[in-house]
Protein backbone atom coordinates (compact mmCIF):
# COMPACT_ATOMS: atom_id res chain seq x y z
CA UNK A 1 0.00 0.00 0.00
CA UNK A 2 1.13 3.24 -1.10
CA UNK A 3 1.92 5.99 1.63
CA UNK A 4 -0.63 9.18 0.62
CA UNK A 5 0.96 12.47 1.09
CA UNK A 6 -1.52 14.65 3.25
CA UNK A 7 -0.52 18.65 4.23
CA UNK A 8 -1.35 20.31 7.36
CA UNK A 9 -5.30 20.45 6.68
CA UNK A 10 -5.29 16.75 6.28
CA UNK A 11 -3.39 16.28 9.46
CA UNK A 12 -5.98 18.32 11.20
CA UNK A 13 -8.80 16.51 9.82
CA UNK A 14 -7.14 13.20 10.41
CA UNK A 15 -6.55 14.33 13.95
CA UNK A 16 -10.09 16.20 15.06
CA UNK A 17 -12.05 13.08 13.33
CA UNK A 18 -10.07 10.24 15.06
CA UNK A 19 -10.61 12.26 18.55
CA UNK A 20 -14.50 12.82 17.36
CA UNK A 21 -16.00 10.99 14.58
CA UNK A 22 -19.27 12.99 14.71
CA UNK A 23 -17.89 16.43 14.51
CA UNK A 24 -18.92 18.43 12.14
CA UNK A 25 -17.58 19.67 8.38
CA UNK A 26 -19.16 22.97 9.89
CA UNK A 27 -17.17 22.68 12.85
CA UNK A 28 -13.90 21.04 11.15
CA UNK A 29 -13.87 24.20 8.95
CA UNK A 30 -14.52 26.82 11.67
CA UNK A 31 -11.47 25.20 13.70
CA UNK A 32 -9.15 24.48 10.71
CA UNK A 33 -10.24 27.90 8.96
CA UNK A 34 -11.99 26.30 6.41
CA UNK A 35 -15.06 26.32 4.12
CA UNK A 36 -17.30 23.51 4.83
CA UNK A 37 -17.82 22.79 1.25
CA UNK A 38 -14.21 22.19 1.47
CA UNK A 39 -13.79 19.99 4.29
CA UNK A 40 -16.20 17.67 2.71
CA UNK A 41 -14.27 17.77 -0.34
CA UNK A 42 -11.56 16.61 1.89
CA UNK A 43 -12.92 14.41 3.81
CA UNK A 44 -14.40 12.31 0.70
CA UNK A 45 -10.79 12.40 -0.58
CA UNK A 46 -9.63 11.24 2.51
CA UNK A 47 -11.96 8.14 2.84
CA UNK A 48 -11.08 7.55 -1.17
CA UNK A 49 -7.66 7.82 -0.51
CA UNK A 50 -7.90 4.97 2.18
CA UNK A 51 -6.86 6.92 4.82
CA UNK A 52 -9.89 6.93 6.78
CA UNK A 53 -11.41 3.18 7.25
CA UNK A 54 -14.70 3.85 8.24
CA UNK A 55 -16.71 5.51 10.78
CA UNK A 56 -17.57 3.66 13.87
CA UNK A 57 -18.81 4.03 17.69
CA UNK A 58 -16.14 2.75 20.45
CA UNK A 59 -18.18 0.43 22.73
CA UNK A 60 -17.69 -0.41 26.35
CA UNK A 61 -17.70 -4.21 26.26
CA UNK A 62 -18.03 -4.55 29.58
CA UNK A 63 -21.10 -2.84 29.59
CA UNK A 64 -22.38 -5.51 26.81
CA UNK A 65 -21.06 -8.30 29.15
CA UNK A 66 -18.22 -8.97 26.92
CA UNK A 67 -15.45 -7.67 29.92
CA UNK A 68 -13.05 -10.81 29.24
CA UNK A 69 -10.49 -9.63 26.86
CA UNK A 70 -7.90 -12.40 25.96
CA UNK A 71 -4.96 -12.57 23.60
CA UNK A 72 -4.73 -16.46 22.30
CA UNK A 73 -1.30 -17.05 20.64
CA UNK A 74 -1.82 -19.59 17.65
CA UNK A 75 0.26 -21.96 15.89
CA UNK A 76 -0.88 -23.72 12.98
CA UNK A 77 0.49 -27.25 11.38
CA UNK A 78 0.92 -26.44 8.01
CA UNK A 79 1.62 -23.12 6.31
CA UNK A 80 0.30 -23.66 3.13
CA UNK A 81 -2.01 -20.79 0.90
CA UNK A 82 -4.83 -23.57 1.71
CA UNK A 83 -4.24 -24.27 4.82
CA UNK A 84 -3.57 -20.67 6.21
CA UNK A 85 -6.66 -19.31 4.42
CA UNK A 86 -8.96 -21.89 5.70
CA UNK A 87 -7.90 -20.86 9.30
CA UNK A 88 -8.62 -17.60 8.31
CA UNK A 89 -11.72 -17.32 6.89
CA UNK A 90 -12.89 -19.27 9.95
CA UNK A 91 -11.49 -16.97 12.78
CA UNK A 92 -12.59 -13.98 10.87
CA UNK A 93 -16.35 -15.97 10.95
CA UNK A 94 -16.33 -15.81 15.09
CA UNK A 95 -18.03 -13.01 16.65
CA UNK A 96 -15.95 -13.95 19.63
CA UNK A 97 -12.79 -13.07 17.72
CA UNK A 98 -12.26 -9.46 17.57
CA UNK A 99 -8.77 -8.84 15.72
CA UNK A 100 -6.60 -11.68 13.96
CA UNK A 101 -3.33 -11.24 12.94
CA UNK A 102 -1.11 -13.41 11.35
CA UNK A 103 2.07 -12.96 12.75
CA UNK A 104 5.79 -13.36 12.08
CA UNK A 105 7.97 -15.60 14.49
CA UNK A 106 7.16 -18.03 17.24
CA UNK A 107 3.22 -18.33 16.46
CA UNK A 108 1.73 -17.68 13.59
CA UNK A 109 -1.60 -15.80 14.36
CA UNK A 110 -2.59 -13.52 17.29
CA UNK A 111 -6.29 -13.11 17.94
CA UNK A 112 -7.91 -10.81 20.42
CA UNK A 113 -10.96 -12.12 22.14
CA UNK A 114 -13.68 -10.96 24.23
CA UNK A 115 -16.17 -12.66 26.26
CA UNK A 116 -18.24 -12.77 29.32
CA UNK A 117 -15.90 -14.71 31.43
CA UNK A 118 -14.20 -17.90 32.22
CA UNK A 119 -16.92 -20.15 31.29
CA UNK A 120 -17.87 -18.72 28.39
CA UNK A 121 -13.85 -18.73 27.23
CA UNK A 122 -13.65 -22.15 28.02
CA UNK A 123 -17.06 -23.01 26.14
CA UNK A 124 -15.33 -20.72 22.85
CA UNK A 125 -12.08 -22.95 23.53
CA UNK A 126 -13.68 -26.60 23.23
CA UNK A 127 -16.21 -25.69 20.85
CA UNK A 128 -15.02 -22.76 18.24
CA UNK A 129 -11.12 -22.07 18.88
CA UNK A 130 -10.31 -25.82 18.94
CA UNK A 131 -11.90 -26.35 15.85
CA UNK A 132 -10.07 -23.60 13.79
CA UNK A 133 -8.93 -25.61 10.80
CA UNK A 134 -4.84 -26.72 11.15
CA UNK A 135 -4.17 -25.63 15.18
CA UNK A 136 -1.59 -27.40 16.41
CA UNK A 137 -0.71 -25.34 19.38
CA UNK A 138 -2.55 -22.37 21.15
CA UNK A 139 -1.68 -20.48 24.48
CA UNK A 140 -3.96 -18.13 25.82
CA UNK A 141 -3.72 -14.79 27.95
CA UNK A 142 -6.06 -12.53 29.49
CA UNK A 143 -5.91 -8.51 30.82
CA UNK A 144 -6.00 -8.09 34.11
CA UNK A 145 -6.13 -4.18 33.81
CA UNK A 146 -6.30 -1.75 30.80
CA UNK A 147 -3.52 0.45 31.00
CA UNK A 148 -3.89 2.27 27.93
CA UNK A 149 -6.45 1.89 24.85
CA UNK A 150 -5.91 4.15 22.19
CA UNK A 151 -7.52 4.04 19.00
CA UNK A 152 -6.12 7.39 17.70
CA UNK A 153 -2.95 7.67 15.95
CA UNK A 154 -0.36 10.52 16.48
CA UNK A 155 -0.23 12.52 13.20
CA UNK A 156 1.91 15.51 12.44
CA UNK A 157 3.85 16.76 9.69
Amino acid sequence: MKKTPIDKTDIGILNALQLNGRISNRQLGSTLHKSESAIKVRVQHLQEAGLIKRFAAIVEPKLLGRGLIGYVQVIVERHTEQDLTAFMEKAKALDEIMECYHMTGAFDFLLRIAVADMDEYSKVLMKKLGNLPGVRHFESFFVMSEVKNETAYSIGE
